[in-house]
């Protein structure tokens, strides 16, 4: 994980001394030492001295997987988010998009989080309990066709009232879908009504849209088995085709296997697959698969803004770039690039992906991975405490250090890491810490959208429930496996 603070703030103090209390109750080996303050005002040269260490203060604590799974950390993220959108708490209606366009409204605090709101679908619908975590919220954008261009899955520590309100775009909307990847898990779901109800309205909506291929003979044979309402037989029947599960992304630019070649990327099946549009207009089609990718990084990068000295960065349009290196033969690793506003969701598609395919590994299950909250905190089960992120380490290319505003990486190899903060890929948000004094925090998870700010932290989609609630509460306190083959294009 990475965190960029590319900007501080003097606050007065408010008396705080939660680095203290966090160091009581979870021991000085635990919390790493705050970066000590000065009495007197800083030079500029010392407030980004400051505001390095923050960063590092930072990475330091999320990375610790006991802070890392502490309440704190979600009470102060809740806080966090209504502040900055001066959102009150208070009953409010929420509506939530199903596959099949029916709208659920249900009733929530606007201080709930992912979970709590999953819940209350869940409650609305009848699902099981044992069956939620087969499901998951996604921030949708509604495209001119009708389909849906993905923006993120909802992180456990959003506010998903919060996250799209704060858009002010009525395009933006939030929908249930399944969030698992290998389709042996449909077994389990379609034990139950509503989990059989749900998955057949999303594979018929995926048809529907194109991201499932269909020839006419399949076609013909999946209109008999929708006209005699057999939703199993209609869902085994498409567990077969071409793109089953699969994310479809919108098109994007890649330098694989030129560059500025135009693609499709679909993500699915542990891998990402590549329908590319060559120079000379011919298509090609090849898939990458995870567990061949070495790490993978997110960056953003603004252009130089060419005006005034005093022109806000702000208005620059932000770029987001996925790469990752991959295994391309024996001896050969290679980074590709992909270019596109939705190399968020790219990244948060491959650590679930690893995260599924870890929990498999360690004899998890999908059943257990979903977090129930107990007298008012978060438990985790004992198969997804398993789930940690892969170890970490720095790209050895150089020609991305200008870009280094946002970087992240993810590695599936096991390596010790070489520097702190990097790691796995997350969500964008927007956050602004002080140097001085009490913390002011910026923390708007809606700002991962086409409006980007220019302020960014990277969080672990990995156990990445709670992360700022320690941070900007420490900040007031007084210092002291083989590779698999892939697929070429072809």
């Amino acid at each position: 994980m990475h965190f960029s603070i590319p900007e501080t703030e003097t606050r007065a103090g408010d008396g705080g001394a939660a680095a203290y209390v966090l160091r009581k109750e979870y021991g000085a080996n635990v919390v790493p030492a705050f970066p000590p303050k000065k009495i007197f005002t800083l030079t500029p040269a010392e407030v980004e001295q400051r505001r390095e260490q923050l960063e590092k203060y930072m990475q330091a604590v999320r990375q610790d997987p006991t802070l890392g799974g502490s309440e704190t950390f979600n009470s102060f993220l809740r806080k966090a988010q209504q502040e900055t959108q001066q959102i009150p708490t208070e009953e409010v209606v929420l509506e939530v998009l199903l596959s099949n366009g029916q709208k659920v409204k249900v009733t929530i605090l606007t201080s709930d989080q992912t979970e709590d709101v999953l819940e209350a679908v869940a409650s609305k619908l009848d699902l099981p309990d044992d069956l939620v975590g087969y499901f998951s919220l996604f921030l949708v954008r509604e495209t001119k066709d009708g389909a849906f261009s993905f923006v993120r899955k909802l992180q456990e520590f959003e506010l998903p009232y919060v996250s799209v309100t704060s858009l002010h775009n009525p395009e933006f909307q939030i929908i249930l879908r399944k969030s698992y990847w290998d389709s042996a898990y449909d077994d389990d779901v379609m034990e139950h009504r509503v989990g059989l109800n749900l998955l057949y309205a999303q594979t018929v909506s995926d048809i529907e849209h194109g991201w499932i291929l269909v020839n006419k003979e399949q076609h013909r044979q999946l209109k008999s088995l929708q006209e005699k309402v057999s939703k199993k037989e209609f869902i085994r029947l498409a567990q077969t085709l071409k793109y089953y599960g699969y994310l479809k992304f919108d098109p994007c630019v890649t330098d694989f296997p030129e560059k500025g070649c135009h693609v499709v990327v679909s993500a699915g099946n542990n891998e990402l697959n590549f329908q590319v549009r060559l120079p000379n207009e011919q298509i090609k089609e090849g898939s990458f698969k995870v567990t061949r990718m070495r790490c993978w990084r997110v960056t953003s990068s603004v252009p130089m803004n060419n005006g005034p000295s005093g022109s806000s960065p702000g208005k620059s349009e932000v770029k987001l770039e996925l790469a990752f290196e991959y295994l391309m033969s024996k001896d050969r690793l290679q980074w590709v690039t992909i270019t596109s506003p939705q190399a968020i969701m790219l990244s948060i598609c491959l650590q679930s992906m690893v995260d599924e395919l870890m929990v498999k590994k360690s004899g998890g299950s999908i059943r257990k991975m979903f977090r129930r909250r107990v007298n008012g905190a978060l438990r985790r089960s004992d198969s997804q405490q398993a789930v940690k992120s892969p170890p970490l380490l720095d790209s050895p290319d150089a020609s991305w250090e200008p870009m280094a505003k946002l970087s992240v990486s993810c590695v599936w190899k096991h390596q010790r890491p070489r520097a702190m903060g990097r790691g796995a890929s997350g969500v964008l948000s927007n956050i602004s810490l002080p140097h001085r004094a009490s913390s002011l925090l910026s923390a708007c998870v809606g700002s991962a959208t086409p409006a980007l700010q220019t302020t960014w932290v990277l969080m672990t989609s990995t156990a990445i429930t709670p992360l700022r609630a320690l941070v900007m509460r420490i900040c007031s306190a007084p210092s002291q496996d083989s590779p698999s083959p892939s697929k070429g294009l072809r």
